[in-house]
């Protein structure tokens, strides 16, 4: 009686909050436990299926069969659990669900921790506690930092695709703490992307028609295995994001599809039910219980794998009722609106559950859309994502640079227009694994030209990008000129690199500029504001050439000018707000880096002649697709007056407040 009495103090609050949506840890009281009772060790399972007539645990140790082990109706009457004695980590099991209709439903634990590797369905026994984290240095400094005045330099992976072994087998959640983490290091990112890595049954979904939304795929090994994975990263100082996908889930017979014989998790309004051209089934907003179930998986990925962001995906395929739908096939909201009132109150809810948990954590929005207020509180009607992908810059710039130059001239607007929106969100500017495929061509081959200018360009652009206010992101194997579309059966082409020299070249070009960038605060410090930038020339649109001022919250600065011509830009007149002498901090011409090395010297003079509204300008023969970075040099005091160096009045720079 007393054991029957704590069971109920321990589920039936959380039971209470999980009808009503404000469990965000479902997983402490969902999915199969190990447990000890009555001196006898095993698993408790715990099951949400409202409409079934009953539901048993089924698996290897019952011979699959339903009679053996019912599961009894918990207190809240929708329910289920069972505890089995003597069941180890590992075992298979499902949940028969015996439908209204007579069907017996064979289904995975929606709350599974642990899965059979693909092509097998059922999920696994696994105890998720015990991992021994060595990260606790780089978790105080994550809760110490200001996650938008720090940098954030993204390299965007698929863990199945980076690097495969000769025979195609996978690099293991193991191999890549070694291989993966020492090569993000080496090449100085920030931060790590994973495309998603909760369980999912087909490898060509890219892991975006997921399955278990509380389990990493088995495919490279055990939670644990990706707990070290993590860990590894972080000893590395190195953040890791995931993608996180609370769209849509397929419609897998064992998955969460009409889970117990009736729509569930997914919604039953016919115009709302289904994602049509995905050929998936869309998540009921306005249920509870999905909520609870949603919200829980964000929190579990930052409580038990101490990630430190969730790019969520398609958001804009749930703000909008007639996303990718024709008129006719979908229902106006109470308001006569397109916009979907529950969606929006549960991204609300579920940013407000994780920073009110992971307070410095990051919640990345892919939305492509012009919605307002992404990056903005719930309380102000903005979603609560702290940051957004900035996807209208980057349709922008990949439209301008496929450009071949002559025609460039009359589509300038695509490298300026960003700069009238850069502030009204909290931008990550994302050049992603959508921009390489299905015929896009690698980054490398949008550049039009040949072979050299094709590196030229890419090299121009990245510098552009790196030095564009907003976070960045850019998928593997841009780094080193990868030709190839990216493939997720095979692993990226470093033989490139190490065999051919423009690869290698711009490869070190990539590690030295990701390095100047996180030493640099002027190119990250300041991004929510002009007081960062300053435009030098956006409308030079004949020469195909735009420089601008990047500045820290000191004002110090460094300038920009990209040159997207084909044609050198002879005497090219730079505006500087200052006379002085001016260093090249970076040059993408330089020959170390595949360029022609036009420009031999590296400290170039201001001189009394005025360019782009500015009393002075800096004269230089601009090398055709290149990019160079500028930094006045500060002018020793003289010794005569260094004893009146107390008393100097210091003008502050012109057009920083």
């Amino acid at each position: 009686m007393a054991n029957e009495e704590n069971k109920q103090v321990e589920t039936d609050f959380p039971l209470y909050l999980y009808h009503h949506g404000k469990n965000d840890r479902i997983y402490e009281i969902y999915g199969a436990h190990p447990k000890l009772v009555d001196g006898q060790a095993g698993y408790e399972f715990r099951v949400w299926a409202p409409h079934a007539e009953s539901v048993s645990v089924v698996g290897d140790f019952n011979q699959w069969d339903p009679s053996q082990n019912v599961m009894q109706r918990m207190v809240d009457g929708e329910s289920y659990e069972l505890f089995i004695a003597g069941l180890k980590q590992y075992d298979v099991y499902k949940y028969c669900i015996f439908a209204q209709d007579g069907r017996q439903l064979m289904k995975a634990d929606p709350v599974a921790f642990h899965a059979e590797t693909a092509p097998q369905t059922a999920s696994k026994l696994y105890d998720t506690e015990g991992y021994e984290w060595q990260d606790s240095e780089f978790m105080k400094k994550r809760e110490e930092r200001n996650v938008f005045s720090s940098p954030m330099n993204i390299y965007e992976v698929n863990l199945l695709s980076w690097k495969r072994y000769p025979d195609g087998n996978f690099l293991s959640y193991r191999d890549l703490a070694v291989e993966l983490v020492s090569y993000v290091k080496e090449m100085g990112y920030t931060h790590v992307e994973f495309m998603p890595v909760t369980e999912f049954p087909y490898e060509g979904s890219w892991g975006y028609q997921v399955t278990g939304y509380f389990a990493v795929t088995s495919r490279l090994g055990t939670p644990h295995d990706f707990m070290y994975l993590v860990d590894a990263f972080h000893k590395a100082g190195i953040g890791v994001i995931i993608d996180w996908v609370p769209a849509h889930f397929p419609k897998d017979e064992h998955g969460l599809y009409e889970f117990d014989g009736q729509p569930l998790y997914e919604s039953s309004q016919w115009d709302r039910m289904e994602h049509k051209s995905w050929g998936t089934r869309r998540f009921d907003y306005g249920r509870n219980e999905v909520l609870s179930f949603l919200i829980s998986g964000a929190c579990y990925f930052f409580d038990k794998f101490h990630v430190d962001g969730l790019r969520v995906d398609a958001v804009a395929s749930m703000l909008y009722l007639d996303y990718d739908k024709r008129d006719g096939e979908w229902v106006p909201n109470i308001y006569g609106e397109n916009k979907n009132l529950e969606a929006i109150a549960f991204l609300r809810k579920l940013n407000e559950a994780v920073f009110r948990r992971f307070p410095n954590v990051l919640m990345i929005a892919e939305e492509s859309t012009a919605w307002g207020l992404v990056t903005k509180p719930g309380s102000v009607g903005g979603l609560g994502f702290n940051y957004k992908w900035n996807m209208g810059w980057m349709n922008d710039v990949l439209s301008y640079v496929s450009l071949n130059p002559f025609f460039r001239s009359n589509n300038h607007n695509n490298l300026t227009f960003s700069m009238m929106y850069a502030f009204s969100e909290n931008f990550v500017l994302p050049i992603s694994h959508d921009e390489v495929v299905h015929g896009k061509c690698s980054l490398i081959n949008k550049m039009p030209g040949t072979y050299e200018e094709k590196f030229a360009g890419v090299r121009a652009f990245i510098g552009y990008m790196m030095a564009h206010p907003g976070k960045k992101l850019n998928f593997m194997g841009y780094e080193f000129g990868q030709f190839k579309e990216w493939d997720y059966h095979e692993g990226l082409e470093f033989f490139l690199r190490d065999t051919y020299e423009k690869h290698g070249k711009l490869s070190v070009m990539v590690r030295d500029l990701n390095e100047y960038y996180k030493s640099t605060a002027s190119l990250y410090e300041v991004e929510d504001s002009w007081d960062g930038f300053e435009w030098l020339a956006a409308d030079d649109r004949d020469r195909n050439i735009v420089s601008f001022i990047r500045r820290d919250k000191k004002g110090k600065e460094v300038i920009a000018l990209v040159s997207f011509s084909g044609a050198e830009a002879k005497d090219y007149l730079l505006g500087v707000n200052e006379k002085g002498k001016y260093k090249i901090v970076f040059n993408t011409d330089d020959i170390k880096y595949g360029g022609d090395g036009k420009i031999k010297k590296k400290v170039l003079s201001a001189v009394a002649r005025p360019s782009h509204g500015k009393k002075y300008s800096i004269p230089i023969d601009m090398p055709a697709l290149t990019c160079i970075y500028l930094v006045r040099e500060e002018e020793p005091i003289k010794a005569d007056s260094a004893k009146n160096a107390g008393k100097r009045t210091v003008k502050p720079n012109v057009g920083h407040k």
